[in-house]
């Protein structure tokens, strides 16, 4: 018996593989979001907004006069305007608090809530 009539181990050109492609309507299998990969896009996302507050402060260095409530002083015009910003943001997270709050006070005492 010669070499040739044997059958090799491995695959010829003429011969078809065993492989079938994914057909064009199979959906790709898709990758279920962790806990990891969401704290990986919020470090992204605070790393992009830390990026432009450090373009913001150093564009806007000019120095303001501020008057609050008998206190006066010169502050340059990104500290004031962080500042503000720093404050309209407490204020909101404190009415959302109160709201949060508020609904669960309502299930505790097994009350319907009031969706409009």
């Amino acid at each position: 018996m010669s070499t040739s009539d044997t059958p090799s181990s491995q695959p010829s050109a003429f011969q078809p593989s065993s492989y079938d492609p994914p057909m064009a309507s199979e959906e790709p299998a898709r990758v279920t979001r962790t806990r990891t990969s969401t704290v990986w896009l919020g470090v992204w996302a605070g790393v992009v907004v830390l990026i432009l507050l450090i373009i913001f402060v150093a564009q806007n260095t000019s120095s303001v006069e501020i008057a609050f409530f008998g206190l006066e002083g010169s502050i340059p015009l990104a500290l004031a305007l962080l500042i503000a910003g720093v404050a309209g943001a407490i204020i909101a997270m404190a009415v959302a608090a109160l709201r949060i709050l508020q609904l669960r006070k309502q299930i505790r005492h097994g009350r319907p809530t009031i969706t409009r």
